[in-house]
Order: C-alpha cells, then sequence, then structure tokens
C-alpha cells in the first residue's frame, strides 16, 4: 500500500444522510451516485461498513446490488468475521477513496469501532482524503452527538466528533426523534446542528458545510441552534439531484414507504437504525 501525503483540511470531505441510499432506496440512485462523485478518480475504491447492523447479509447484498456494476470498485468489511481476513483492517482501511457507513444501532457500532481501532483509522483515512459517508448512524458518528434508538425510546448519544455539532436523522420518518434533539440542543445537553428528512444529505468540507442535496423533492433539512436560552431554528436550502423520473414524479419510492410502515410497527423493538 503507497502511503498518501495527508490532504488540506478544506478538501476532506464527510456526507451524511439522514436515510435513503440502497438501503432505503433501492430504485433511487441518486445519493449513492453522488457519493461515487466526490471521489476524485475515474474508478473510486469504496468501502461499506455494515457494523451498525450486525453484519446483515441483506445489507451487504443490497451494496453489491448497488455498486457492483458501476464505475468503481466494490468492497465491505464485517468485523463479526474478520478470521479469513488475510488483509489488516489498516490496509482494508487506508487504501480506500470511500468509506460508505450503513445505519443500524450508533451504540454498537461506536463499541465495536473503539473496540477494533476502526474509529482511529477512520479519522486518519479522512486526514488523508479519503470520503467519509453514511446514512443514519452512519452519519451521526461523525458527528459531536446525535439521537439514537439505539435502545428503544430516542436518546441522546455522543459521537466520534470528527465534525463539530449534533446531527439528528429521519426528521420525517421518525419524527420522534426531533423534539428530543431540539430540546437536547435548548438545554446544551448536544451542541447546536442539523436535522435531516429521509433522502437529505449534507456534504462537508473540513468543518464546513458545503452544500444540502436531496433525492427527492420536498425532502427538508434544518439547522437548531441554542441563543441565551432560546431555540433557533433554520431550514436550510436544499438542492435536487438530478432530472430523471423521481425529480419528474415527486420522489416516491415505494420501498421508502413501506419500509418506514414496517419500522412503525416494529417501535417496540431493539433494533433500530440510528
Amino acid at each position: 500500500m503507497t502511503p498518501r501525503p495527508v490532504a488540506a483540511m478544506e478538501t476532506r470531505q464527510i456526507f451524511a444522510m439522514g436515510g435513503g441510499g440502497f438501503t432505503m432506496e433501492p430504485s433511487n440512485p441518486l445519493l449513492d451516485d453522488f457519493v461515487l462523485s466526490l471521489a476524485d478518480v475515474a474508478e473510486p475504491r469504496i468501502l461499506f461498513m455494515p457494523t451498525a447492523s450486525g453484519d446483515t447479509t441483506s445489507l451487504i447484498n443490497a451494496f453489491k446490488a448497488r455498486f457492483s456494476e458501476r464505475a468503481c470498485v466494490p468492497e465491505y468489511v464485517s468485523l463479526f468475521n474478520l478470521r479469513n481476513s488475510t488483509r489488516s483492517l489498516a490496509d482494508i482501511v487506508l487504501e480506500q477513496d470511500i468509506v460508505y457507513v450503513g445505519g443500524g444501532s450508533m451504540r454498537n457500532l461506536l463499541a465495536l469501532w473503539q473496540a477494533h481501532g476502526i474509529d482511529e483509522l477512520l479519522v486518519q483515512a479522512w486526514q488523508k482524503g479519503t470520503v467519509l459517508a453514511g446514512l443514519s448512524a452512519g452519519a451521526m458518528c461523525w458527528f459531536q452527538g446525535g439521537v439514537t434508538r439505539s435502545s428503544g425510546a430516542p436518546e441522546t448519544i455522543a459521537g466520534l466528533g470528527v465534525l463539530e455539532g449534533s446531527l439528528s436523522v429521519h426528521a420525517d420518518g421518525e419524527p420522534e426523534r426531533l423534539p428530543v434533539w431540539l430540546a437536547a440542543v435548548r438545554e446544551g445537553t448536544l451542541p447546536g446542528g442539523w436535522a435531516l428528512d429521509d433522502g437529505v444529505g449534507l456534504l462537508f468540507r473540513g468543518q464546513r458545510l458545503d452544500r444540502a442535496v436531496s433525492s427527492r423533492p420536498g425532502a427538508e433539512a434544518q439547522r437548531a441552534d441554542a441563543i441565551a436560552g432560546e431555540l433557533l431554528r433554520q431550514r436550510l436550502e436544499v438542492e435536487l439531484l438530478g432530472d430523471g423520473p423521481h425529480a419528474a414524479l415527486g420522489g416516491r419510492d415505494e420501498a421508502v414507504e413501506e419500509l418506514r410502515r414496517v419500522h412503525r410497527m416494529r417501535r417496540g423493538s431493539s433494533r433500530r437504525r440510528g
């Protein structure tokens, strides 16, 4: 593996999605194509990390289905099945152009990453210019904190702190998260930050928010901060990606609606995204 020089801060990129991508929008590739476009190479090496979901086969197969026929070199790593690996985790992570982190339990994700030293490897990769991308737990983990449903009811949780501020996800799909996040920001339990609907992603260059994009019309993002004990909320301008059928038809994806329905039926379950 040839070492890469440390990238300038403004060229380091993190793309955080509130929900969407191949795990929630199997017929809408706009967010995933946007992820690939962030790497400054013709055929980027992209690594999927499904740790937060327990490395489930269904998510790995969905990743393969989305990226295997695109101009990239897809790979995944399972922390639950490393015994047959012929390469170290450092070699796997640090040679990638993009690392894509899936959703699931943020609490379990961070615990396993820390146990394997993945958290430090990912920060090192980002510092050298690897694009970090993820949705739900895989998006919140980069911030100072967020709102997780790892144990059922929404509650605040600390993240890695690579990015300043907090993030709450699934603002439209799981609206019970939003008041918990807003209360935490108002009380100072979480720093000010962003809340994203499913289908919305924020691109950060260094510590600066560069743009907000969406795979579907009508999906929103907002910023909230506490100032002198008062909550200040601001809606962000969101750029709709592409001009294909999803834009023309209002971006409705029946698979997304079905996933939301299933998650609403499983509110009492401990297996939660984020």
